[in-house]
C-alpha cells in the first residue's frame, strides 16, 4: 500500500506563477520601448529567440558554468547579436517590465489555501532563493511555505537530481514516500520527483498529453491536485 501523502512540494514558474505570459509581456513591452521591436521578423519570433537563448544559458547556470547574473548578461549579448555598454541596465529595464506583469495562476492561491490545513507545503525550484522569495512575496504566496523553500543556486544541485527533491522532503520533515511533487516540466519535475521516490504530479495546463508513464499522475489544473490528494479519491494516472 502506498504511503499516505502528508506533504506537497511545488515548482514555481509556470506551476504557481504564469512565467511564460509575464516574460512575453515584459519582453515585447521592452523591445517596443527601446525601439527594437521592428528589428525582428515578428513579435512571436522575437519571443521565441529570447526564450530559446534563455533555456540554453539558464541550463549553463544550473550546471554551475555561469552565475545567475552572468547568464543574464550572456542572454542580452546573444539576443542583440552584440555587446552593449549598458547590458546590466538593459536587462534591468526588461526585468522591471516582467516584474510588473507578474501574476499567479488563478488556481494557485485557492489551492494552497485548501491544502494548507491538511498538508505541509514547500517549494523546490531551479533558481536562486532571493529571486524566488521575492517573487512569492509579490504574488502573495510566500506565507504558505515559510522557510520550506530549497533552490538550486544555494543548494548546489538542480532538478532533476534526486538530492534536491530529498532536501525539500527534509525541510518538511517527511520521507519522500509521503510527499507529492507538482511541476510543469515533465522530464525535470515529474520524472525527477519520481526517481527520488516522491509521488509525481505533472501539471499539463495545455492538455492533450499522451504521456502514460507509470508513477506519474497528469493533471490539467491545480484543482485536480486537490481532488487527487483528497481522502478516498483515486490518485491514478489521468492519462492512463
Amino acid at each position: 500500500m502506498a504511503d499516505e501523502i502528508r506533504g506537497v512540494l511545488f515548482d514555481i514558474d509556470d506551476t504557481l506563477f504564469d512565467y511564460t505570459s509575464s516574460e512575453r509581456t515584459g519582453l515585447l513591452g521592452h523591445l517596443a520601448a527601446e525601439g527594437l521591436l521592428e528589428s525582428f521578423p515578428s513579435p512571436e519570433e522575437a519571443v521565441a529567440l529570447w526564450r530559446g537563448i534563455m533555456e540554453e544559458e539558464y541550463t549553463r547556470f544550473l550546471r554551475g558554468e555561469l552565475s545567475f547574473e552572468e547568464q543574464r548578461m550572456v542572454r542580452v549579448r546573444r539576443f542583440l547579436g552584440r555587446a552593449i555598454p549598458d547590458q546590466e541596465a538593459w536587462f534591468g529595464r526588461y526585468s522591471a517590465l516582467v516584474t510588473k506583469a507578474w501574476a499567479a495562476f488563478p488556481d494557485a492561491a485557492p489551492v494552497l489555501e485548501a491544502l494548507a490545513p491538511h498538508f505541509k507545503l514547500g517549494v523546490v525550484s531551479n533558481s536562486s532563493l532571493q529571486h524566488q522569495r521575492t517573487k512569492l512575496t509579490t504574488l502573495g504566496l510566500l506565507d504558505h511555505f515559510g522557510e520550506a523553500i530549497v533552490c538550486s543556486h544555494e543548494y548546489g544541485r538542480a532538478k532533476p537530481h534526486p538530492e534536491i527533491f530529498l532536501a525539500g522532503c527534509e525541510l518538511l520533515g517527511l520521507p519522500p514516500g509521503q510527499v507529492a511533487y507538482v511541476g510543469d516540466k515533465y522530464d525535470v519535475d515529474a520524472l525527477g520527483a519520481r526517481a527520488a521516490g516522491l509521488r509525481a504530479f505533472w501539471l499539463d495546463r495545455v492538455g492533450g498529453s499522451a504521456v502514460q508513464e507509470e508513477g506519474v499522475t497528469v493533471i490539467g489544473s491545480l484543482e485536480e491536485l486537490v481532488a487527487a490528494l483528497s481522502p478516498g479519491r483515486s490518485t491514478g494516472d489521468r492519462a492512463g
